[in-house]
């Protein structure tokens, strides 16, 4: 028999006129014991700075990064011997063989022919007719027009390059990903052991996946379509396992009292009433993989992100622009596509598809206009090739142009913002993590964990310190940490202010959701572009990136917390006089703390993906060591520890931030509410639920 944790204890009624309860004192005790260490740490840090702080010069290696580059070139040195990597070389040989038949049917011209198998008039056209198919003419029109703008800003190629690698990775995460999800719904023990799996994949920065792929598959688009594939798989198995599992109880007791064996009940039961859950996560996997697939320009795949990440390294905007902006088209496209495509779905399973007969002869229709324009398209060059235009420069020339005039004058003000932060936020907090000495820094960080998150925080941070210190990174990871947690906080910041403005006005919920929502479509790549050009490259720009990209989640995450504070305690207050500022900070806030921590949780994850990226914009760090590992094959070893690295801060944070909520939660401070909320995973999301 086991013991059960005793209850809280149980709160009087708040009668009419009386004030709401005050805020626990057992989560607010937790802020003296953290004061109290932050000074100790202070202290020590004026008697000790610069001591003992394992930083190394310049791109200095350590023996450990040394012995990792000999693991490295060791098994490249046998691929072919060794029998792994000569699996390896087998499934990257098949994958580069199906990308480059679907290239050629679409874009690129096969020797015997003079033109694509199907010229771009018919490749629109059929992307257009599947649109139809799978949702409505308004997402035909919509797949349309962001097919026609590929071509027409210079980039079709590259952008159907990109489809194909997102439609490869697609295609087998859904044949792995679904066999996953039905024994996360369907058996207990597999749940729990697949999610330890996926909250540590889930966990690892995006830029991280791409060192050891690039080990055992190369470079090129089979490390494109296997990094793509790994990263978009989480989301699949966690949306579609979850809506089987949520399948009513009497339900399968009604199935099972009339007969039905296991894969009966799989088919016809579980399977299609999941039917809209299964798509939320096949669109969540299908942005996933388009956000991968354009990082995996890092290890030369193929797509819009080429082009992206070469107007970076040059810091021309423009050039980084019409592409940028192109894959934010395609996500826009996909994300509308697949959801139109579920709400159809359960619309025809209820009966209401529309007129059938109508519908019939428009997709009859379309399917001849189909084929007539794939004919047209294999019979002159000028269907099949699309035509070259300069609107993509004359657009990257305009957005120079702009962003000269907005630097020129606004360059003063965000030069002033940086260097407030950077002089009074950033400097202060690197200083303390970073110039301590290491075992400094260590004591007070698992300290800190111990007072927020109690034990099990402890040992995860114990675990993960050591393991940052072992790869002999410590003053890089204390960097990146540092950048992490002032842009946690700056995210924070934009998440209260606009979190509560959101649940206190309907309309302006109604007028910033759709924004957020955007938000969370875009790849985090494309964040870069307009920061750079404001900020110039700096730490402190990929901190921008950071918040940017962060901002959305948290924001929503805040708003649904405050929304969801219950209105007769909120009525209780304003009987009693209470002023607007005072609801919000004694009540609303107070109650919406479970929220407010998962906020701050997908944060520091959201934020640790940004700062590992912008080590291509000056943020140094550990994100320049991965950059680095990238570009020297001398350096693979140190690469490959910073990306180890970075896991373990992603690791820590996150049972840190997550061992605080259920500490909070075990307090009693508060309800227990169950909501659902769409959470980016790096980028784009997850659909979970969420106790608070």
């Amino acid at each position: 028999m086991t013991a059960t944790a005793p209850a809280p204890a149980a709160r009087k009624p708040v009668e009419p006129g009386a004030e709401p309860p005050p805020p626990e004192r057992t989560s607010v005790s937790r802020w003296i014991p953290a004061a109290v260490i932050v000074a100790v740490w202070i202290v020590v840090y004026f008697l000790t700075e610069g001591t003992d702080t394992l930083a190394l010069p310049g791109v200095a290696r350590t023996d450990l990064h040394d012995r990792l580059t000999e693991f490295n070139n060791d098994l490249l040195a046998s691929r072919d011997t060794n029998p792994i990597m000569q699996f390896t070389n087998s499934i990257s040989d098949l994958l580069r063989s199906v990308f480059e038949w679907v290239q050629r049917m679409v874009v690129v011209p096969n020797p015997p022919r003079p033109v694509p198998e199907i010229g771009w008039l018919g490749v629109v056209a059929i992307a257009t007719y599947v649109g139809f198919v799978i949702a409505n003419w308004r997402i035909a029109v919509l797949v349309c027009l962001s097919f026609l703008s590929f071509g027409v800003f210079g980039f079709w190629q590259d952008s159907l390059d990109l489809l194909i690698v997102t439609g490869i990775s697609v295609a087998i995460v859904i044949l792995l990903g679904m066999p996953l999800a039905v024994l996360v719904g369907t058996s207990a023990r597999a749940n729990k052991v697949i999610t330890v799996v996926l909250d540590l994949m889930q966990t690892m920065p995006t830029f991280v996946y791409l060192l050891p792929v690039v080990l055992f598959f190369g470079i090129g688009v089979s490390a494109a379509v296997v990094s793509t594939m790994i990263y978009a798989l989480p989301p699949l198995v966690r949306i579609a396992g979850f809506g089987i599992r949520e399948v009513p109880t009497t339900t399968i007791e009604a199935t099972d009292s009339a007969g039905q064996t296991y894969w009966q009940r799989l088919f016809k039961v579980q399977l299609p009433m999941a039917r809209k859950t299964i798509i939320v996560g096949l669109n969540q996997t299908t942005l996933a993989a388009l956000s991968m697939a354009t990082l995996a320009a890092f290890v030369n795949g193929p797509g819009l992100g080429k082009p992206v990440l070469a107007g970076l390294r040059i810091n021309d905007v423009g050039a980084a622009f019409v592409p940028g902006a192109l894959i934010v088209v395609m996500a826009v496209m996909l994300d509308r596509t697949t959801t139109a495509a579920s709400e159809r779905s359960e619309k025809v399973a209820r009966g209401g598809g529309g007129n059938i007969r109508q519908r019939r002869i428009l997709l009859a229709a379309g399917g001849v206009g189909t084929l007539v324009a794939v004919y047209l398209s294999r019979t002159y060059i000028g269907l099949a090739e699309f035509p070259v235009y300069t609107i993509g420069d004359k657009v990257a020339t305009v957005v120079n142009d702009v962003m000269d005039w907005v630097t020129s004058t606004f360059g003063g003000v965000t030069g002033a913002f940086k260097d407030y932060v950077t002089e009074w936020l950033l400097n202060p907090m690197q200083s303390l993590l970073a110039e301590s000495p290491w075992y400094v820094s260590f004591i007070g960080i698992a300290a800190l964990a111990l007072v927020f998150g109690g034990a099990r925080a402890f040992v995860s941070a114990l675990v993960c310190l050591t393991g940052i210190w072992y790869f002999d990174l410590w003053h890089d990871a204390m960097i990146t940490l540092t950048m992490t947690l002032v842009a946690t906080v700056l995210v924070m910041i934009l998440a209260l202010v606009f979190g509560v403005w959101m649940a206190r006005d309907r309309k302006v919920d109604l007028g910033i959701r759709p924004l957020l929502d955007a938000g969370q479509t875009i790849p985090p790549f494309v964040y870069l572009i307009p920061v750079l050009a404001l900020f110039g490259p700096s730490r402190f720009t990929a901190i921008v990136a950071g918040v940017v990209y962060a901002a959305p989640a948290a924001i929503k995450l805040v708003a649904d917390g405050v929304k969801g504070v219950s209105p007769t305690t909120i009525e209780a207050g304003r009987s009693t006089g209470q002023t607007t500022w005072q609801e919000i900070t004694k009540v609303q806030l107070p109650m919406a703390k479970g929220s407010l921590v998962l906020a701050t949780n997908q944060g520091l994850l959201y934020v640790l993906s940004m700062t590992v990226i912008g080590g291509l914009v000056g943020a140094g760090a550990l994100g320049y060591d991965v950059v680095y590992g990238f570009s020297r094959s001398e350096a693979w070893g140190k690469g490959l520890a910073a990306g180890i690295t970075i896991v373990l801060l992603g690791v820590m944070l996150d049972r840190i931030t997550r061992a605080a909520a259920d500490v909070r939660r075990d307090d009693g401070a508060g309800p227990r509410r169950a909501f659902h909320t769409r959470l980016p995973i790096g980028f784009p999301g997850d659909r979970k639920v969420v106790e608070t």
